[in-house]
């Protein structure tokens, strides 16, 4: 037989599981909409009467624009009857995530993306929501005010957060996913896409968003569930669904592809013993590894089960230096991280962002993971993961050793007290406490401990009580800084804003939206202009002190700036913006959103000399 037949059987395999793949995740969306349509075909007794309810409270979310302490874009404004809709615009009474676009990929503080993150999941952001009374849903709508299409995915859940008892069992199911698409409007409207029935009543709505295709920021306004009583009885029109949909997900929950059945996935002990593999059996351990290497977690649990030799490459450590959790949120729990554990011994990577919550994974079971995974982990994901306490941090602390990057974004349910242990990571490069609890004191701890700090973010951080005091301890400890996120900080003053720019030269990047004592008058941002020539991004959002002066020394000192927001300035002329343009090449993002001297004129003029910059100006109707 020719030796080129073992790789023809390896290749054969690999396009088979690829093509498979392909059939099951890029005709979900088409599936959902053109023949899961169940709703329609439902009859209703004249008694089971439809309810309307708009969300009764907004319960969790992983980012807004706006502050902890106020109303203005905030995930909050989606609570109650519309504020805003029917009319398009740029309105502080709406929700807003906070970011769109690629522009936040494309920064010096963007992390590295993971390997093996399935092709279906493309969630950046969700919002959930309660609702009063549980109802079988029969629509959802969604009203967006401003650039809409960011909404890809909505989901109902079993459990009702106003129940005074603990469900035995929560169950996630997605009532309707689309992959991003890009729409031309950015007018209001009304979105009501086609969701599929579900058997169980549900008062509570998760919205996932990808904003990546945006020209701009998305704002929601509010969301309306519509559903029934009692379950609808399905009518025999509801044969006509695509068989291809049944066996997709019969596939799914009877064979337990998801991460549902993880364990029974991998806790096969004993395999069948089957004919000869032929000449697989002859090909490289290494050759096999580099191909098992592209499949989804879920892939490699349904190939475990075919032989023992591919039992044995999908269980193999190696195959686990980067995992990926975060697509499966909606089902890990304790035991399929007990069942994982043996196979992440080497794991590097983990992200664990959005896991856990509602009792899902414990305290124990995620400390017993650690301790036998922590060793080698470099970066740990833990965006919006709130069964977080201080044990957790501890064991953080104590199990992982050369941890690098930690990501505890919108973990705000974390105790002030938790953050203490972080000082102990005195190998950390990235710190990124977004939206947390952390106090002044923990906070100069972790400087003073942690000097290799790269990449900070502290924004929206709102217990931290002067960030003057903070930004001296930066400037001291942290001199090979590079990024710096101080978003939404209350307090910092020119004091603050000079012990920066002295102490950490190498600042590529500078988020100071929405700092309102900063003031120009003082020479603050001259002297970032001056001192700090690497900038790539400056953000200075809505400080209205902004003047010709602080563009013309950007223009002059910071050639290398990419991105520039001044939203809200009302002292910088067209004349300084051309300055900038001319000098700043790789500039590709400037937002003059509600700057007064800058008009509709003044934005195409600029547009048509400088066709390469995105130049953005929001508007209110």
């Amino acid at each position: 037989m020719s030796p080129v037949f073992p790789m023809l059987t390896v290749l054969t395999m690999f396009y088979y599981i690829c093509l498979r793949r392909r059939a099951r995740t890029a005709t979900r969306g088409e599936m959902m909409n053109s023949h899961r349509t169940i709703e329609s075909n439902s009859r209703t007794s004249p008694l089971n009467a439809e309810v309307v309810q708009y969300a009764k409270e907004v319960v969790d979310f992983s980012s807004h624009y706006g502050s902890e302490n106020s109303m203005s874009y905030t995930m909050w404004n989606l609570a109650g009857v519309p504020n805003v809709f029917p009319s398009s615009g740029d309105f502080t009474q709406t929700a807003v995530f906070r970011t769109y676009g690629t522009w936040w990929d494309q920064c010096p503080s963007a992390s590295l993306p993971f390997k093996r993150t399935p092709p279906n999941f493309q969630s950046q952001d969700y919002v959930e929501l309660t609702f009063e009374q549980q109802v079988y849903p029969t629509a959802v709508h969604v009203l967006e005010t401003y650039h809409p299409g960011a909404v890809i995915r909505i989901l109902a859940c079993s459990a009702n957060p106003y129940s005074p008892n603990p469900p035995t069992e929560v169950r996630w199911e997605i009532l309707w996913s689309e992959r991003p698409t890009k729409l031309n409007a950015s007018q209001a409207r009304q979105f009501k896409p086609c969701i599929k029935q579900i058997n169980f009543p549900t008062n509570l709505i998760r919205l996932e968003v990808n904003s990546s295709l945006l020209d701009y920021y998305t704002e929601l306004d509010a969301v309306v569930l519509h559903g029934v009583k009692d379950k609808p009885v399905l009518s025999l029109k509801t044969s006509l669904i695509d068989m291809n949909d049944i066996e997709d997900d019969a596939y799914e929950e009877k064979d337990g592809c998801g991460m549902d059945n993880l364990n029974k996935k991998f806790s096969s002990a004993v395999l069948r013993e089957g004919p000869n593999n032929g000449y697989f059996d002859k090909l490289p351990y290494e050759l096999i590894q580099l191909i098992l290497n592209h499949l989804t977690l879920p892939d490699l649990c349904r190939l475990a089960q075919t032989c023992k030799l591919l039992s044995q490459h999908c269980c193999d450590p190696l195959q686990y230096i980067h995992l990926n959790l975060q697509p499966y949120w909606a089902k890990l729990d304790d035991t399929s991280l007990e069942f994982l554990q043996s196979r992440c011994t080497l794991v590097q990577w983990l992200n664990l962002s959005w896991t856990g919550n509602r009792g899902f994974i414990s305290v124990a079971g995620f400390s017993r993971f650690l301790k036998v995974c922590g060793s080698e982990l470099v970066r740990l994901e833990l965006s919006c993961s709130h069964f977080l306490n201080e044990t957790c941090l501890e064991v953080i602390s104590e199990m992982c050793p050369n941890l690098q990057a930690l990501n505890l974004s919108s973990c705000d349910k974390l105790p002030p007290q938790a953050f203490n242990h972080i000082a102990k990571l005195c190998s950390l490069k990235r710190l990124v406490l977004y939206r947390t609890k952390v106090e002044q004191t923990a906070l100069l701890s972790i400087l003073n401990f942690c000097s290799e700090l790269q990449h900070l973010s502290l924004g929206s951080c709102v217990m931290i009580e002067d960030y003057d005091v903070i930004a001296s301890m930066i400037g001291a400890k942290c001199k090979k800084l590079r990024t710096l996120d101080l978003w939404r900080c209350k307090n910092i003053t020119e004091n603050g804003i000079a012990e920066l720019a002295s102490g950490c030269p190498l600042l590529e990047e500078l988020d100071l939206g929405w700092c309102p004592t900063l003031q120009s008058s003082t020479g603050c941002f001259t002297r970032l202009a001056r001192q700090l020539p690497h900038l790539q991004k400056l953000f200075l959002t809505a400080n209205r002190s902004v003047c010709d002066t602080d563009i013309e020394e950007l223009a002059c000192n910071c050639t290398r700036l990419q991105q520039l927001d001044i939203l809200g300035t009302r002292m910088v002329s067209p004349a300084s913006l051309r300055k900038l343009l001319e000098s700043c090449k790789d500039l590709s993002l400037l937002d003059v959103s509600f700057c007064s001297q800058i008009d509709n004129r003044a934005v195409l003029e600029l547009n048509a000399s400088f066709p390469k910059v995105f130049i953005k100006k929001s508007f209110t109707q």
